[in-house]
């Protein structure tokens, strides 16, 4: 039975019993909640709202896509409630915080394992190291053709999709394949929408694109994933190897920043005690990998009591293990 089904039917159920703190009866929640930030974290974000309002029809959730970096751009000034990420917030957005008097509470949500993708007809790519990964996209690669990748390859020219520069997807992959972040070759189609990266990978033999995993999965009959050798040989992007450690250095933790003040409203507080109930079922079902029920217990007790601040703003999360984003929360 489909997941989306059964989270429903058990919301549904329980409906009329349930009460939040203060009194209020979750049937009659109203508000407005807007959310802006990572295209990765947004198909999750999208579930759980459009859950949410179901099960809540006076509460309108407002979920936008314009980058991690955009996302936080609008809350270090207090113009959303919730920020979407697909990278830790920075040091400079923490101090931007502070000088705005916004207190946040930092929530990993789920982790992803970043995808490499080509069109389909790539008869001749399966597997690509990270050095060559580094090749192709760092800045000032003279790479053109994929010629100039392995011999072997085809003399055609490699046509490039990728996250734009607001993007936290970008950022990560740009930090952990070529070393810094944002260091990025600037001659490829770039986009903060990744279904138009699809589009593009998938319309042209000769292209490469890279993206949130859930985006593959969702259109894995139109892409080609290539497995990623980080070292220790060429691993697939998948649930299992993003779980396990195994696909280095491209998985990655996911996360929500939630505004310090508009924690304390009742239709926030019930939203996003409702994410974190639903989001290893709705992360899961979207592509992704949720974490342990237990991960998710103390993510909640966080958000409940009011856990200021982020354990990771200026600290490198490349490679880190679910575990080790685990033990840094508690």
């Amino acid at each position: 039975m489909n997941k989306r089904f059964l989270i429903k039917a058990a919301v549904l159920a329980g409906l009329a019993g349930t009460v939040l703190a203060g009194g209020a009866a979750l049937a009659a929640l109203k508000g407005n909640i807007n959310i802006d930030g990572s295209s990765t974290v947004y198909p999750i974000t999208e579930a759980v709202a459009e859950e949410f309002m179901g099960a809540n029809p006076g509460v309108n959730v407002v979920v936008g896509i314009s980058g991690s970096g955009g996302g936080f751009k609008r809350f270090v000034v207090g113009d959303i409630h919730v920020s979407n990420a697909s990278r830790p917030i920075k040091k400079s957005e923490v101090e931007k915080c502070a000088a705005n008097s916004i207190n946040f509470i930092e929530l990993p949500v789920a982790f992803d394992a970043l995808t490499v993708v080509v069109n389909p007809k790539n008869d001749w790519c399966d597997s690509i190291t990270v050095a060559e990964l580094k090749k192709i996209w760092d800045q000032g690669s003279t790479v053109k053709n994929w010629s100039d990748v392995r011999p072997g390859w085809p003399n055609k020219p490699i046509k490039l999709f990728g996250p734009g520069t607001d993007s936290g997807t970008f950022e990560y992959f740009t930090e952990a394949i070529n070393g810094t972040s944002k260091q990025s070759r600037a001659d490829y189609t770039a986009s903060e929408d990744d279904n138009v990266l699809v589009t593009g990978v998938a319309g042209d033999q000769y292209a490469m694109g890279y993206f949130g995993l859930a985006y593959y999965e969702e259109n894995s009959g139109k892409l080609k994933a290539l497995k990623v050798d980080g070292g220790k040989g060429p691993v697939a992007p998948g649930k299992d190897t993003a779980r396990s450690g195994k696909y280095a250095p491209l998985s990655r933790p996911l996360f929500i920043y939630v505004n310090g003040k508009s924690a304390q409203r009742e239709d926030i507080k019930a939203f996003v005690n409702f994410y974190l109930d639903n989001a290893a079922a709705l992360s899961e079902e979207v592509g992704y990998v949720p974490l342990p029920d237990s991960a998710y217990k103390t993510i909640k007790n966080r958000f409940n009591s009011g856990k200021f601040g982020s354990v990771f703003s200026g600290k490198d999360t490349i490679g880190l293990t679910i575990e080790e984003v685990l033990a840094a929360e508690k």
